[in-house]
């Protein structure tokens, strides 16, 4: 059966290259787009894409009159929740790659996807390759008491901290939460300077030129230590087969999970 997908973001960095994915899966069909800068074109013809005849609207609110299965968000944090809503409220299930939505914004999603009966998948990075990060920072994690997570960056990067950061502090306050030998209170100078707390762990997030996202989490026990680290390249070609497999994946439970790892065979 044929999975029709509603991309929001759909000529954006990331977006254009899931588009180019979708339109090359036989399982798959784009039949709308979200882009505000090319609205009332052709979606083929703005990405030199033979045959995909997608037109693109101005708003997810235009875009979801054409029934969609999945509703991809892909913008910016300032419209993302009304999207996600506007999608779950026409019964489509969602898969959310835009970052800054907050840990309340996420529960309030659920709630609305489980009123509707509909699946969301909140994915902080779709890069297989922060996936297994995780999975090493939650294994450390169970032997290593301390723990602080380095974000970084591109200077034009407005959320802070990233959306893999946010998901990957999550993830590891579930399987405790680290040592503080110094409560954060007790700081002797700038509390500021000691990052923000999150989920109980501190997260020190750096925006300037060069970095493209790379995350980093430092354990450390009695004289020794230990860092897990992600770089991303310059490309967005690392975050498309796993949105592929968001997409999907996403029909498979009602709610919101959070993390691609919820939906992978382990």
């Amino acid at each position: 059966m044929t999975i029709r997908v509603c991309l929001a973001g759909a000529t954006g960095w990331a977006g254009a290259a899931l588009a180019k994915g979708i339109a090359q899966a036989d399982d798959l069909e784009l039949v709308a787009g979200v882009s505000r800068q090319h609205a009332g074109r052709r979606l083929g013809e703005v990405l030199g894409i033979p045959n995909l005849n997608t037109l693109l609207s101005s708003s997810a609110e235009e875009a979801l009159k054409t029934a969609c299965d999945v509703f991809v968000e892909y913008t910016r944090p300032e419209v993302a929740k009304a999207n996600v809503m506007a999608a779950i409220r026409q019964g489509a299930h969602v898969v959310i790659g835009t970052s800054g939505l907050t840990d309340q914004d996420l529960q309030e999603l659920d709630g609305l996807a489980r009123e509707h009966h509909v699946g969301v998948l909140a994915v902080g990075n779709f890069s297989f390759a922060t996936v297994v990060l995780t999975k090493c920072a939650e294994l450390a994690a169970k032997y290593l008491s301390q723990w602080e997570i380095v974000d970084y960056a591109s200077a034009s990067k407005p959320d802070a901290p990233s959306g893999t950061v946010r998901e990957l502090a999550y993830k590891l306050a579930q399987v405790r939460r680290p040592e503080i030998p110094i409560p954060i209170d007790q700081t002797q100078g700038p509390k500021e300077s000691r990052g923000a707390t999150l989920h109980g762990m501190q997260v020190h997030s750096v925006r300037l030129p060069g970095y493209v996202i790379s995350t980093e989490v430092i354990f450390c026990a009695l004289d020794e230590k230990l860092s897990v680290r992600y770089d991303a390249g310059s490309g967005p070609e690392p975050y498309v087969a796993g949105a592929l497999l968001a997409i999907r994946r996403v029909n498979s439970f009602v709610g919101l999970k959070r993390g691609l790892d919820s939906v992978m065979d382990w």
